[in-house]
């Protein structure tokens, strides 16, 4: 694993806030079916209430709705991931996409149309743990825990299902008018 430092992580900044704000596109799509296992898959169903079909997210007693499906920015990933696709699984989330997902681009309660799914950006924040720490390092953690990290959401975003239906790589991603 090679671990990128501080400095070159903030040199990226310019790079990973230049994704596109009007259509984006899905670059990897990741199911979780149990605890540290991962299934990058060509397609994914999602339904409101149970999130990826197959996904652990939906076979939890108690699910929260605000973390339904979670995004991440593939330009930050790619850097986290030095560049292997094969480690971006790795983040745990489902949908790594070339979308600007920054608080002032998707601000909470905004829509967001990927494929056929309606996404509704959660006011929670999505932020690394000692798991993302342990695949990325610390200064991985760091930096997207930081003001600018946080501001961008580089670590990614939380969304609840509106309307289900299904994603594939290579979908467009934009914002959905309320």
């Amino acid at each position: 694993m090679s671990v990128i430092d501080m400095v070159d992580l903030r040199a990226a900044l310019p790079r990973l806030a230049a994704s596109p704000r009007d259509v984006g596109t899905v670059e990897l799509i990741v199911r979780r079916p149990v605890v540290d296992q991962r299934e990058v898959m060509p397609s994914a169903h999602i339904t409101a209430g149970h999130g990826m079909d197959g996904d652990r997210w939906g076979s939890r007693e108690r699910r929260a709705t605000h973390t339904e499906i979670t995004l991440m920015n593939a330009r930050s990933v790619d850097l986290l991931a030095g560049g292997e696709v094969g480690r971006w699984p790795l983040a745990g989330d489902q949908l790594y996409v070339d979308f600007d997902l920054s608080i002032e681009h998707l601000p909470p309660g905004a829509r967001i149309r990927v494929g056929s799914v309606l996404l509704e950006v959660s006011d929670r924040p999505h932020t690394g743990c000692t798991k993302f720490s342990a695949r990325f390092g610390d200064a991985a953690l760091e930096f997207v825990n930081s003001e600018e990290g946080l501001a961008l959401r580089l670590r990614g975003m939380n969304t609840r299902v509106i309307e289900g239906g299904t994603v594939e790589t290579g979908d467009s991603i934009a914002e959905d008018p309320v």
